[in-house]
């Protein structure tokens, strides 16, 4: 039986993916993982991440699991969601906070005039971006599998990872602007939205990551 850990540093909504991925594989041993050794012994790690990120990044240190993180990271298949994609890159702008740097690139906040005053026949968009939106996928991956082109998933967020690297990016939606949603390199996928908050798609996501064999 496939062990799944759930990486608990104090920061996610963990018990809400731990339900998505019991209702999506419901023939794995799905865990909440708050110790190293329960991260090592597992075959595949959801890292997933909410709120501020420098209260995300001080949270994990103080867990003493970043190394487990790190190592999972070079070793295992990760998913990373929300905060926790963002982590997963050198810095973000929430708070000029380093990340843990496994990919080239910096976290970015909305912003520009569409944020700053209303368009021409329309509205001020607000940040935070929240609510349903279209993912278009920007490359073929395992994790895209039986999840229509457009489809919508659940957003909550203030903050967009921008990749150095181009070809990282899996997927993109747009609010305002055109951002990356979802990234994707060897055994790492990560996306900015919630696929636990995103019906059947979010656990279709789910259920291919179970079977993604990097």
């Amino acid at each position: 039986m496939t062990r799944i850990a759930i990486v608990d540093y104090g920061m996610g909504n963990f018990h809400s993916v731990a339900r998505a991925l019991q209702a999506a594989a419901p023939d794995h041993d799905i865990r909440i993982a708050r110790s190293a050794d329960e991260i090592r012994a597992a075959d595949r790690i959801v890292f997933p991440g909410q709120g501020a990120m420098p209260d995300c990044m001080r949270t994990l240190d103080t867990s003493g699991l970043r190394e487990a993180v790190l190592q999972a990271a070079r070793e295992k298949p990760l998913l990373g969601v929300c905060v926790g994609e963002q982590m997963l890159f050198q810095a973000s702008d929430e708070g000029n906070t380093p990340g843990l740097g496994l990919f080239p690139g910096r976290v970015r906040r909305f912003q520009g005039p569409a944020f700053d005053h209303a368009t021409d026949g329309g509205e001020r968009l607000k940040v935070p971006h929240m609510g349903w939106n279209a993912v278009t996928q920007t490359r073929a991956h395992p994790l895209w599998e039986g999840i229509a082109q457009d489809t919508p998933f659940y957003f909550v967020h203030s903050y967009y990872a921008v990749p150095d690297d181009p070809a990282l990016t899996a997927g993109i939606s747009h609010h305002g602007l055109p951002f990356c949603c979802a990234i994707a390199d060897g055994n790492i996928f990560a996306v900015q939205f919630h696929p636990e908050k995103s019906a059947a798609p979010g656990l279709r996501m789910y259920r291919n990551f179970t079977r993604w064999q990097p």
